[in-house]
């Protein structure tokens, strides 16, 4: 899934903002674009759009907390306006005949929790599928995700009913769908952190002898990063026969940026060294010394002095490594 990206944007000959974060490459299917706005006919012109490029869905963000889109009435802003979400619902559906599904929170705040009522529209308007962020717009990312509103709006319609939140590992992905029952799990913050997670979920669930949630499935990933997606840069990683899973070596984790960095710079994006530095503390999570090299980076003035460090700081701790 793609980085959530204006409805107006796409639709702004313009804007190649927009149009970077909705570039994918042919082995990305299936792909879904993620899209925000307020205005019915503007998020229906934009899904035209979309499937005209080639996505296989269309997906509308009704879960984006930040003040700026919540402003323009974009992402959980619209939380407070259900007829307004039937209006975009019925325009983008209308509109497409590719899948189209919503991603949501459970409502504003404690005292205005909309997600069964709003699970139920997205069912009569035709979506495919439902997807829910449980927290309240008002949590932000804080507290805890409560997977109890999942499994509330999971039997409120027949519609697959996906699950988000507070899911750090494989353990927490099978646990959601035991404790919810619901169809799916979407990986967010996680995923640039971690982007073997899906693979060590699979080799989890294999492991535990689980009934797979099919690929995809418990692989799905709502942390588009604007351009090239790392879970594709995820390499295998040497399978243990002694643990559920594996981790990914000092190694793996080198390997995995800088072909996301290369890759950034081979496309010659204007954006490649700010891209670089947003997802600099989500590649570096766990490496010792990563600090340093977090600070290198964000020293760094342009994306092959980016490259460079990124370079220096592991070759000089992979060669520490051999000879010690």
């Amino acid at each position: 899934m793609t980085e959530f990206t204006s409805a107006d944007g796409v639709l702004r000959a313009k804007d190649q903002k927009a149009k970077r974060y909705l570039h994918f490459y042919e082995d990305e299917h299936p792909i879904s674009a993620q899209l925000f706005g307020s205005d019915p006919q503007v998020m229906a012109d934009a899904a035209r759009i979309v499937e005209d490029l080639g996505f296989d869905l269309v997906d509308l963000n009704l879960g984006c907390p930040a003040k700026k889109v919540v402003k323009c009435n974009g992402g959980s802003g619209l939380l407070r306006d259900l007829p307004r979400i039937g209006g975009i619902f019925e325009a983008v559906r209308k509109a497409v005949t590719i899948p189209f599904t919503v991603k949501f929170r459970a409502g504003w705040n404690d005292e205005e929790i909309v997600c069964m009522e709003l699970a139920k529209m997205a069912e009569d308007c035709g979506l495919s599928a439902v997807a829910l962020h449980a927290r309240t717009r008002e949590q932000g990312y804080s507290g805890n995700a409560r997977w109890e509103w999942i499994a509330a709006v999971k039997d409120a319609v027949k519609i697959p009913v996906i699950g988000n939140g507070d899911i750090r590992t494989p353990e927490d992905a099978c646990a959601m769908v035991a404790a919810t029952r619901c169809d799916a799990v979407m990986i967010g913050r996680t995923a640039p952190a971690n982007p073997w997670i899906f693979r060590q979920i699979e080799q989890y669930c294999d492991w535990h002898g689980a009934d797979r949630v099919g690929t995809g499935q418990l692989g799905i990933s709502d942390m588009g990063t604007g351009h090239v997606g790392t879970g594709a840069l995820a390499r295998p990683v040497e399978r243990s026969s002694t643990t559920p899973y594996d981790e990914p070596s000092e190694t793996d984790r080198y390997e995995m940026i800088r072909t996301y960095f290369r890759m950034l710079i081979e496309e010659e994006l204007p954006d490649a060294t700010g891209k670089m530095k947003q997802f600099a503390s989500w590649f570096t999570h766990g490496v010792p010394g990563g600090a340093a090299l977090r600070k290198a980076i964000y020293d760094s003035k342009t994306a092959p002095e980016i490259l460079t460090r990124v370079e220096e700081f592991f070759d000089a701790r992979l060669t520490a490594t051999v000879t010690a």
